[in-house]
């Protein structure tokens, strides 16, 4: 669903006027700044970017603008900060007008991650040194029909890739077993989880259930630093 050439659907961009964090993942703690696209292909009842895709609860016109790439690069090259998060809604929709923002990124010296939901297979103009994923398929336990969250051709190319990072949310230790099952029928690694939760209690509490399990796989776990640090407002 790309939109004319060279601008991008945003619903916010953030991290250069107020600093911030990447909050999850291999890069959690790390110096970040953030655009975060609008539009997704999912539809998951636990999503905490419904401004991104619901418009029974929002206007898109309201919640979202278009924006050049010249801007975007200027916007983001104000910020002596090395890593550029490109997430959403689900970014790679965008990736045909994606492909030069990140081109004038890493020429100026950038990193760029992006978060996407592995539904896409990324074109490979974005499979490049200083071009990292992390790959986060949905479980149903997310409130998403796992046949159309789960792409396994997608998932095995970006596994391929070795340009990706496989994390998953879960809520239960019955999650691990499923992300279990998805790893080691499509090759998935390396793997991180991630407790459920926008709140303190409600990730220290499901971290606390599912530890154990994680461990005894030798997988990656990874909090969410934004709601520790910032009880998840907007923008940090």
């Amino acid at each position: 669903m790309d939109g004319p050439l060279g601008q991008l659907l945003v619903a916010e961009r953030f991290g250069v006027e107020v600093p911030t964090f990447q909050g999850e993942g291999p890069s959690c703690g790390h110096p970040a700044i953030f655009i975060r696209l609008s539009r997704c292909n999912l539809t998951c009842e636990s999503c905490d970017t419904k401004e991104t895709w619901d418009w029974s609860q929002f206007k898109p016109q309201e919640v979202s603008t278009r924006e050049s790439v010249p801007d975007l690069l200027a916007w983001a090259l104000q910020s002596p900060v090395e890593l550029v998060v490109i997430t959403g809604g689900e970014p790679l929709i965008q990736q045909r007008n994606l492909v030069p923002l990140v081109r004038r990124l890493l020429e100026a010296g950038r990193r760029v991650e992006f978060e996407t939901n592995g539904t896409f297979m990324p074109d490979p103009a974005l499979l490049v040194d200083g071009v990292r994923f992390n790959v986060s398929p949905k479980l149903a336990s997310f409130g998403m029909d796992e046949a159309k969250s789960i792409v396994p051709s997608v998932l095995r190319a970006f596994a391929a890739s070795e340009r990706a990072a496989f994390k998953f949310v879960a809520s239960s230790v019955a999650d691990i077993d499923r992300i279990a099952e998805l790893v080691d029928r499509h090759g998935l690694a390396p793997v991180w989880v991630m407790p459920e939760g926008t709140t303190a209690e409600a990730i220290t509490a499901t971290a606390r259930e599912l530890a154990d399990a994680v461990a005894a796989r030798h997988w990656y776990f990874t909090t969410r630093l934004h709601v520790l640090a910032f009880a998840d407002a907007r923008g940090r």
